[in-house]
């Protein structure tokens, strides 16, 4: 999957569902297959977490093209290499580094780097950063992300940190493309399939009824 196929999925779905934590192999699969049946299929695995090269690769290999699997976490440009060579579809970092920036970009794929201001957005941008992950504008508040965003249109935004499906609503509401969504969607590992699903079932109400209200519909 190419950096364009990518970020169609993640504008498609408007929800990143990430795993950080006891998410091995088994438990990562769990939780996905649990989330594609309610229409959720983009997975980003953490590298602060149980075998998450593995897992990332479990998530592969079961959907194929169904699904967009990435990783998060990235800090280091070994770790990106590390992860585009066992096929990452996507890569993201709370943190802006353009070295990271410029390894993954050159095997084109697409790369989210955190960013926090606009100084931040504006230099990632210009190195031709297709989606930036606002972080952790959840903590900050959606009058932050709004101030940020008014003279920023022309970026697109994937809004992380402190997420649940009330600011989820609201970020999706004011102009982002899509919200990064942890332990509020996936819990530590050990839900059962059934809240699982209820949380996906209210995130995925949450997304349609804030992009209906933008007359955007499903993108």
């Amino acid at each position: 999957m190419n950096s364009d196929d990518a970020l169609r999925a993640i504008q498609s779905s408007g929800i990143v569902a990430g795993m950080r934590g006891a998410f091995p192999p088994d438990v990562a699969l769990g939780v996905s297959d649990t989330l594609m049946s309610e229409g959720i299929n983009v997975f980003e695995l953490m590298m602060n977490s149980q075998e998450p090269i593995p897992a990332m690769q479990a998530l592969k290999a079961e959907y194929g093209e169904d699904a967009c699997v990435g990783m998060g976490t990235v800090l280091d440009v070994d770790t990106a290499h590390a992860v585009l060579d066992a096929g990452a579809d996507f890569v993201v970092s709370p943190a802006f580094q353009p070295d990271v920036v410029a390894a993954v970009q050159l095997r084109d794929v697409l790369v989210g780097p955190g960013v926090a201001t606009p100084s931040e957005a504006v230099a990632a941008w210009d190195m031709g950063v297709k989606l930036l992950k606002l972080f952790p504008i959840g903590a900050l508040g959606i009058d932050y992300y709004r101030a940020m965003f008014g003279p920023l249109k022309h970026m697109s935004f994937m809004c992380n940190g402190a997420m649940d499906d009330h600011n989820a609503r609201e970020f999706i509401g004011a102009g982002a493309l899509a919200c990064g969504m942890g332990g509020w969607l996936v819990g530590d590992g050990a839900w059962s399939k059934s809240r699982l699903r209820s949380r996906a079932r209210i995130l995925t109400n949450a997304v349609a009824s804030a992009r209906d209200g933008l007359g955007t519909g499903a993108l």
